[in-house]
């Protein structure tokens, strides 16, 4: 299964997540490109759309390559298997995680402004990113999640390589994904269209869907929040 662009696998893995009953939903998305996928998500299901800040810690030299991760609400750095197959100095990696959370807290006040995350404990979170390769920031942010004590937490993506969702589901109480290709290389790949997000769309796109929920609960015919979910 390939996809147009993040907004179309959006509608996609809404249609999917809209068979599912819920439970007071909020859905989270990792910043950047799970913004674009989530956002249809929220509206099809009128739940409430945030990011969930979460930031890779690339080995020097190789940036790309992922050691770890940092997650906001998460006290300790999360490490790849890699991390510990290359044997780096622990005091390095307290500094490279120290440098991405400065990056983290730039990117909470520049995605968010001052608003707090939404309130998690009992209620069902829907985590989604634009694919699953790795994995290892998508497991800092499912890691973050379980802390706040979800009722139930679903990480949902388009795309995904199995091994990670098979691992992830470990965290999560399930993962749905729409396309698991045997030979997934990048997430990049399944896509038509691929363009970086950018921190200025990012807010953007968390407005509009702000915007649309506020008027579905406005509207009589609107029917108010689905899944029992609490106006908020």
């Amino acid at each position: 299964m390939r996809f147009q662009d993040r907004a179309q696998a959006g509608r996609a893995l809404a249609d999917r997540l809209a068979q599912i009953e819920w439970h007071d939903p909020v859905v989270l998305a990792l910043p950047r490109g799970g913004v674009p996928v989530a956002v249809p998500v929220g509206l099809r299901l009128g739940a409430p759309v945030e990011v969930l800040v979460v930031r890779k810690v690339g080995l020097p030299g190789n940036e790309e390559l992922g050691i770890g991760a940092v997650a906001e609400g998460l006290d300790e750095m999360v490490t790849g298997a890699i991390a510990g197959r290359l044997g780096l100095d622990p005091r390095l990696l307290g500094e490279l995680a120290a440098r991405e959370r400065s990056e983290l807290r730039r990117r909470v006040t520049a995605y968010r402004g001052g608003r707090p995350l939404p309130e998690l404990a009992g209620r069902d979170v829907i985590l989604i990113d634009d694919g699953l390769a790795t994995g290892v920031t998508t497991e800092a942010a499912t890691q973050a999640v379980r802390a706040a004590q979800p009722r139930r937490l679903v990480l949902a993506v388009p795309v995904c390589a199995n091994e990670s969702r098979l691992r992830l589901g470990g965290i999560a109480d399930s993962v749905v994904c729409l396309s698991t290709p045997g030979d997934l290389g990048s997430v990049g790949r399944w896509y038509d269209d691929f363009e970086q997000v950018t921190d200025e769309e990012v807010v953007d796109l968390l407005a509009v869907a702000r915007a649309s929920r506020r008027l579905n609960e406005l509207s009589p015919s609107g029917g108010g929040p689905s899944g029992g979910e609490r106006p908020r």
